[in-house]
């Protein structure tokens, strides 16, 4: 008899804890049962324009080369080059094993922004760093979010004293890939109608508000008005511009802002849940679009060629407080997948290896 208590008792623990599960931990196994198409490889080789390595200058590319093979990528391109002897480190590293896999992006140090000869000192030092051998320009979201001047003034995107830095990668004919702001839903009240609670809850130093820098349609015009004053420049939006869950306002950007291309790193989830849109999307600007990831984790990549190259429906992201609703497949044309996947990246960024690349 006393056993049997025992185990009333032990069930019923566990029965109140299923049902105080948090929110968090919530994650049932979909019963629906529809064709699966999963793939561990891209269709087609593909540059990756947003990746960060930060080791670049000693750790081992053999075995992220493997990496890369697995996942049928081309080209690593990686952002996070810096500038100077380290960015050099870097590119020795990599031009001693395999100076065709991967391409270094220069970056720009902000800090000293109002001091004479700034913009000319950034420009000649993004110079040497592309002579080097860097391919392009990363900026970071530092800049509108937390760069300041030497007063201690927000540096807004389109401040005239950068114009040098915009002006030099024209001249230079090589690309500035630049993140700006964060989703929208950063910026908004912390609520049950905001989709990122989870996130914001979880990451809370996330959470922004109009004074915290600025408000988040500021910063984004900010950008914008950059682009167009700059029209010889070819800018890579990050992250779709934030307006992957807009795509008719963001056809709308790249109908005014010719020099602007975008990459889809980060946003797939946006672009899962809306095939219908997107597919459209995808083929009306469809020399526009660049293929990116951000995050190197080599597991998460095959829900991006699953969203992309198949059919399949209601499939799980992998990233549940990023987005919890589940995945669409835009099943898009082959001519689309390979200018996304690698066509309009060797057409934006200079000297890369195209005979990695077939037809």
């Amino acid at each position: 008899m006393k056993q049997i208590l025992i185990l009333i008792i032990l069930l019923s623990v566990t029965l109140i804890s299923a049902q105080e599960m948090s929110f968090e931990d919530y994650n049932p196994k979909s019963t629906l049962i529809v064709p699966e198409n999963p793939t561990s490889s891209a269709k087609f080789k593909f540059i990756d324009v947003h990746s960060h390595q930060f080791r670049m200058a000693e750790q081992d590319l053999s075995t992220l080369i493997a990496d890369m093979d697995k996942l049928n990528e081309g080209i690593m391109v990686n952002l996070s080059g810096g500038s100077g002897q380290g960015l050099r480190a870097m590119l020795k590293n990599v031009n001693d094993r395999y100076p065709n896999r991967f391409a270094i992006f220069a970056n720009v140090d902000f800090s000293g922004v109002g001091n004479s000869g700034w913009g000319a000192k950034a420009a000649a030092q993004l110079d040497a760093d592309i002579k080097a051998g860097a391919k392009g320009l990363k900026v970071y979201k530092s800049l509108g979010l937390r760069n300041k001047d030497i007063y201690g003034k927000r540096i807004a995107i389109d401040d005239p004293r950068l114009d040098p830095v915009w002006a030099k990668c024209g001249e230079l004919g090589i690309p500035v890939l630049i993140h700006a702001a964060d989703p929208k839903p950063f910026w908004d009240p912390m609520n049950s109608d905001n989709e990122r609670w989870l996130e914001l809850k979880t990451r809370p130093r996330r959470k922004r508000s109009d004074t915290n820098p600025a408000p988040w349609q500021q910063i984004i015009d900010e950008q914008h008005r950059m682009f167009k004053k700059h029209p010889k420049t070819k800018f890579i939006n990050a992250h779709m511009g934030w307006y992957a869950n807009d795509l008719k306002r963001l056809g709308e950007l790249l109908d005014e802002i010719p020099n602007m291309s975008v990459g889809i790193a980060a946003v797939i989830a946006e672009l899962g849940r809306q095939p219908k849109q997107a597919k459209a999307f995808f083929i009306k600007y469809q020399d526009r679009i660049l293929f990116g990831k951000d995050s190197w984790k080599p597991e998460e990549f095959p829900t991006y060629f699953r969203v992309l190259e198949t059919a399949d429906e209601y499939f799980p992201y992998y990233k549940k407080y990023h987005a919890f609703w589940a995945m669409y497949g835009l099943d898009l044309p082959d001519g689309v997948l390979k200018k996304v996947y690698y066509k309009n990246a060797l057409n934006l960024i200079p000297g890369l290896d195209k005979s990695i690349f077939k037809d």
